[in-house]
């Protein structure tokens, strides 16, 4: 089985790719091969509809995404949605990539502000791109981490940790 991973932040310092390498462990710890595709890291270009689709990394995300039996995606908030970087990705993909393959959505909210606006702007992009998006999701906030951007907060980690066991599970009975 393979799962990909998706740290949607364009930060270099980035709770959410702490949030995505603690999924990406749980993922590993159940015999899943991870495919990992962070935002910050894999720039990609803005997305015009041409040649841009020929660049490393859009192509890198399209086989990742092609290669994918399920999805775990992670985004920051930034002003009630998803990233705008997380955004972009997705605009490169098209619902061949996600029909029928079941997602699992986390967040990060910033400073006690939610994070339930960006998972619900997420919920809805996926779903236009056919994505079987399972209905748990996880919000965490900037305190669950240290400064190294690890998530520490133990409830969250058992949390994801079920979340990544429930992906696993579905994935399985869906024969992806």
């Amino acid at each position: 089985m393979k799962v990909m991973v998706v740290a949607g932040s364009a930060r270099e310092k980035s709770n959410t790719r702490g949030l995505a390498q603690t999924i990406k462990n749980h993922l590993e710890q159940l015999g899943v091969d991870v495919l990992f595709f962070d935002a910050g890291i894999h720039e990609l270009p803005i997305y015009k509809g041409g040649t841009e689709a020929e660049h490393s990394n859009v192509m890198q995300l399209t086989r990742y995404a092609e290669e994918a039996d399920a999805f775990f995606v992670c985004t920051p908030e930034y002003h009630s949605g998803m990233s705008g970087a997380l955004k972009n990705a997705f605009d490169f993909l098209n619902g061949d990539y996600f029909r029928g393959k079941p997602a699992m959505i986390a967040a990060v909210g910033g400073g006690g502000k939610g994070g339930i606006n960006a998972l619900n702007d997420l919920r809805t992009v996926l779903r236009a791109l056919y994505a079987f998006v399972l209905p748990e999701q996880y919000i965490t906030d900037a305190v669950c981490y240290n400064d190294r951007c690890e998530l520490v907060h133990e409830d969250s980690r058992t949390k994801l940790n079920d979340m990544a066991q429930q992906l696993v599970r579905v994935t399985e009975a869906l024969g992806k």
